[in-house]
């Protein structure tokens, strides 16, 4: 996958050409005005008010055309510098860049670029020419407020993507075609895995098929941190308030927060499960021989996001964290985050996902604790990375508002990055919650803690997962992972049930398509319900205890002993194989 800001020479083409687009926009449609066109990490978009006007999808062909002939024209790109009052006098009559204009210092060189006679405020640089811009294609349209805000007005964003050559366009716009095909709320529905519900927009419903995979990876989850050492608890949902406000929630995270009224007290219903693990820390005493602890829980939290953020299973309003806190010395915290970099390593090899690693680093404002202390966590984050044999990359200010943290960006099969682990590390929070240990002298000292997720949350990973394997899931994760075919419902139904019962028995999840329906169309179905097996039932199956069986996307019939099907099933399933 391509990132257009990282790259120097596409974020130059792609700059360009967001001014190409809008030079064709004005052209079109005299009155239009121009917010922002930024370079992002897929290519471009430009936010543009039309009045009453409206594009719909079906005119950006109308669009690139009036783009092509601008390209062909081969208009040269001019460089303008300007000082506050020339690009106020510029832009007198566009209320959009007056507004970005009186936002700049006086004393700042102001840039612009101009084609033909189309001129607009940017920092650059450009392409010297339109000609350079041959090879671009306008992707959609969608709506975006103005600098964000819903309750400015409603602009039209346009997003587009260029590249240098014909064939690097042609093989991305391939590449975005099968991302589509995978995206996970198409195959959400058509493999009845989960569903929103206009009764409650952000709010997923679990279907049967989609219950199967979370409770494997519910399973795996628990398997893996038992033999990690962790022990596990469960906090409830809601809390009072006087919690959040100890925690810096209630301050810092409030906006988000749902909140109700009980016994004429504030409760709010939980965004994170760290409060809750506070509370059962302090339940008992610890003394240093207790350390470090690994506490885990699958927590269910919500945070109140934006409609127009949700997003399928990326973006909602309540999810399931695989959380865990882990309490400890300052002396045991460089072992423990290498152990967990180990552990998140070995997670997520299980499912063929390799990632990159960012340290974040201390917010500018919203932020608890002394700076001090925050460069001293920095510090031993960095140090932890490397000793670990890992490589890192710097994302200043991004940290939690209680400590500075690792992220895990996994990569899926198309090469796209995904935000899913994470550990934190916190210095703050046992110092707000009063946790204590008792140390060899008898002393009381302050534990350490980090945070700590590696799915992130089961709805996020588990959309990652759809899209990662396109809905093909390796059979130890597929809902069904045999679906039974008889060639004849009058003589082979039987045998088919009979195989149905034997599977069932071995713990392998099975269908049996009995439908009236040809053959070939049945197998057709199998492979589109992307079932790993598919077996078929004939007479010599039955007669001679065989298994007839055909992998998801394979055209191939491989005929097996009963026994032998099972041992080699069972064997994928136990060692997981993708």
């Amino acid at each position: 996958m391509i990132n257009v800001r990282e790259d120097e020479k596409l974020n130059i083409l792609n700059h360009s050409c967001a001014h190409l687009l809008a030079h064709a926009i004005k052209k079109m449609y005299p009155k239009a005005l121009f917010w922002v066109g930024p370079v992002i990490a897929e290519g471009f978009y430009y936010d543009i008010d039309l009045g009453d006007e409206v594009i719909t999808e079906d005119q950006l062909v109308n669009i690139e055309r009036e783009m092509k002939k601008i390209v062909k024209s081969n208009k040269l790109i001019k460089r303008l510098e300007l000082s506050k009052e020339e690009a106020l006098l510029m832009f007198q009559n566009d209320p959009y860049k007056i507004d970005l204009i009186e936002n700049m210092d006086d004393s700042e060189v102001i840039t612009a670029y101009q084609q033909e006679e189309f001129v607009d405020l940017c920092r650059g640089p450009h392409v010297e020419s339109t000609k350079l811009l041959k090879h671009f294609k306008l992707l959609k349209v969608s709506g975006a407020y103005y600098k964000g805000d819903s309750k400015n007005k409603m602009l039209q964003r346009i997003y587009g993507i260029c590249f240098e050559t014909e064939e690097d366009l042609n093989n991305h716009l391939e590449w975005l075609e099968e991302a589509k095909k995978r995206d996970h709320r198409k195959l959400g529905r058509e493999l009845e895995l989960f569903m929103i519900s206009e009764y409650g927009p952000g709010f997923p419903f679990w279907l049967p098929n989609g219950m199967i995979l979370r409770k494997n990876l519910e399973e795996f989850w628990y398997r893996e941190h038992t033999k990690e050492g962790y022990k596990f608890i469960n906090t409830p949902i809601m809390l009072n308030r006087d919690l959040w406000e100890t925690s810096g929630h209630w301050l810092n995270y409030k906006e988000n927060m749902y909140t109700s009224v009980i016994d004429e007290k504030e409760f709010a219903i939980k965004p994170m499960n760290c409060p809750g693990g506070m509370l059962v820390y302090k339940n008992s005493l610890h003394s240093y021989k207790d350390l470090p602890l690994r506490v885990g829980e699958l927590g269910l939290v919500h945070r109140h996001e934006a409609s127009g953020a949700l997003s399928g299973l990326f973006r909602v309003r309540n999810f399931t964290q695989d959380d865990a806190h882990l309490f400890m010395t300052e002396e045991q915290i460089e072992e423990e985050v290498i152990r967990l970099i180990n552990f998140i390593d070995r997670m997520y090899k299980v499912f063929n996902l390799t990632y990159t690693i960012e340290l974040s680093t201390r917010p500018l404002d919203k932020y608890i604790g002394e700076i001090a202390t925050w460069d001293e966590a920095e510090e031993k984050l960095k140090k932890a990375v490397v000793k670990a044999g890992k490589e890192y990359k710097l994302n200043p200010g991004d940290g939690a508002f209680y400590g500075p943290k690792l992220d895990f960006k996994v990569t899926d099969s198309l090469g796209r990055p995904w935000q899913c682990g994470t550990i934190q590390l916190d210095m703050q929070m046992p110092e707000r919650f009063d946790l204590t240990y008792i140390d060899k002298d008898g002393s009381k000292k302050r534990p350490v803690m980090l945070h700590r997720v590696i799915y992130g949350s089961l709805e996020r990973f588990i959309g990652v997962l759809i899209e990662h394997y396109a809905g093909a899931f390796p059979t130890w994760l597929s809902p069904v992972q045999v679906n039974i075919i008889p060639v004849n419902n009058e003589y082979h139904l039987e045998g088919s049930k009979k195989i149905h019962d034997m599977l069932i028995d071995k713990d392998i999840r099975v269908s049996l398509d009995s439908r009236d329906e040809k053959l070939s169309y049945r197998m057709r179905e199998s492979q589109i319900k992307k079932y790993p097996y598919s077996i078929i039932v004939g007479d010599k199956e039955i007669e001679d205890n065989l298994i007839s069986y055909r992998k998801h996307g394979s055209n191939e019939t491989i005929t097996v002993l009963q026994e032998e099907f099972i041992t080699m099933i069972k064997e994928e399933i136990k060692n997981k194989h993708n």
